[in-house]
């Protein structure tokens, strides 16, 4: 933006303003005319419009036969060689989801103490099955972890690999379908020391060659912290994050939207925990869970 006000181009006056750029390096700016320029003229070959029946509605379409499977991933005890000290607690997070899934329709199932080899397989033989009669997927994730990486019982494995066999092009039974995981771990060795405030339809899944989505579309990752910290886990009552996952849940999961009540397990875990330790480095430290959603529509759990 020039200091007059007046708008300046990147590429010069000669540009069209309808041209999109990507934010990367290095500069393919000349690929990127080119390639626009070829989806104008195929477009002015042949028109793509959004057909009037499948311009969607606000909400998933919760209207099948299954809400979902559920997979809990509960990884207790690890390898001498991994380092990894026994996760007590985490049985009650694993028995609190499990009624609380369930009481929301879902199949739940839930594995222990998985390797990295079996949470592979796992996940990729549920991408594999059909959930063409189910509205959702959601996976759990309860473990030890490090920045975009899980524990299995044997070492570490990235999420994303686990993740990917969800993908659109994947497993096409869930495609539009919203895919869930939430991930109890940490993420980091930082600590939080927190601050001193104030007290106060229609089946969308319908084939249509013009109509296309991006394949990471309808993905929602609840984290239990951000990225960087530790997550706090209470050996006898469980992780912050799932006491406050499943309290949230058992009270409005089937009265608010999935962001609304991920939005209240923010507020929870951030006022109502602060953690208690002899060691004072550990002492009075806070935590705040994390969001990242690729939904394209509202997800409430009622038909």
């Amino acid at each position: 933006m020039a200091d007059n006000g007046s708008y300046v181009g990147e590429q010069g006056a000669g540009d069209s303003a309808s041209q999109d750029a990507i934010d990367a390096k290095p500069d393919r700016s000349s690929f990127v005319s080119s390639l626009v320029n070829k989806m104008k003229k195929n477009a002015s070959e042949k028109p793509v419009k959004t057909p009037r029946d499948q311009v969607s509605t606000y909400q998933y379409n919760m209207n099948f036969e299954k809400v979902g499977k559920c997979i809990i991933i509960n990884n207790k005890n690890f390898d001498r060689s991994t380092g990894m000290g026994v996760r007590n607690g985490t049985d009650k997070d694993a028995e609190a989801l499990f009624k609380c899934f369930q009481n929301l329709g879902f199949d739940v199932v839930v594995h222990n103490d998985c390797s990295c080899a079996k949470m592979q397989s796992l996940l990729k033989q549920a991408s594999e099955e059909d959930h063409k009669n189910a509205a959702c997927f959601a996976c759990i994730l309860l473990s030890h972890g490090e920045e975009n990486l899980i524990y299995g019982t044997d070492g570490v494995t990235a999420i994303k690999d686990l993740t990917v066999h969800f993908r659109g092009d994947r497993c096409k039974t869930l495609l539009e379908k919203p895919k869930l995981f939430f991930i109890q771990a940490c993420r980091g060795t930082e600590l939080d020391d927190g601050i001193q405030a104030d007290s106060g339809p229609i089946n969308d899944t319908d084939a249509n060659p013009r109509y296309k989505i991006p394949v990471e579309a309808d993905f929602l990752f609840a984290y239990s912290t951000v990225p960087g910290y530790y997550s706090w886990r209470n050996p006898g009552s469980g992780s912050w994050f799932v006491q406050a996952l499943c309290s949230i849940l058992n009270e409005h999961g089937k009265s608010l939207e999935i962001l609304q009540i991920l939005t209240r397990v923010n507020g929870r875990v951030a006022r109502h925990f602060e953690s208690q330790s002899d060691d004072p480095h550990f002492h009075e430290k806070k935590q705040i869970p994390c969001v990242v959603t690729m939904l394209t529509k509202e997800l409430y759990f009622r038909k």
